[in-house]
């Protein structure tokens, strides 16, 4: 057993295409450490991890669907377009670095009485101050308090 994790699959896919594209990451120390290397060669879907992610993606888009509100943007302006990238790429090198995203760092570390946990959310919290002032840069508003959703 272990705790549920999500952002250790975007690595391994990551470092296929890598691996696909003629790099060799099985040379990072990443897929250095025990039980790393192993995933690295193995298939993608003998993961646990990554299993669980294409669950979730294939959940959400059966839930938006059977909920009338799958849709597909088109002409989404290229700030927004930026914004979503920026944002995602800090929030994957985020998750490496503090060692799991909200749930197998956060949640699990305070289930498991450990002080990352709760430091993992004082940065977080830090992190979505720095991020709410960083919006407007993007032709992006920011949610008030009597919207029902962000």
């Amino acid at each position: 057993g272990g705790a549920w994790g999500v952002t250790s699959a975007f690595s391994l896919w990551g470092s296929e295409l890598v691996g696909a594209l003629g790099g060799h990451p099985e040379h990072w120390t990443w897929w250095q450490r025990p039980g790393n290397a192993e995933m690295l060669a193995g298939p993608v879907l003998a993961d646990k991890t990554s299993l669980t992610d294409i669950g979730i993606m294939i959940g959400a888009a059966v839930a938006a669907s059977l909920g009338g509100t799958w849709a597909l943007h088109r002409g989404i302006p290229w700030r927004t377009a930026v914004a979503a990238v920026l944002g995602g790429v800090l929030m994957g090198v985020g998750a490496r670095l503090a060692g799991g995203c909200n749930i197998g760092a956060y949640l699990a570390g305070i289930a498991s009485g450990s002080l990352s946990g709760w430091l993992w959310g004082a940065f977080a919290l830090a992190g979505t101050w720095v991020g709410l002032k960083l919006r407007p840069l993007f032709g992006l508003g920011n949610p008030k308090p009597g919207d029902g959703v962000c």
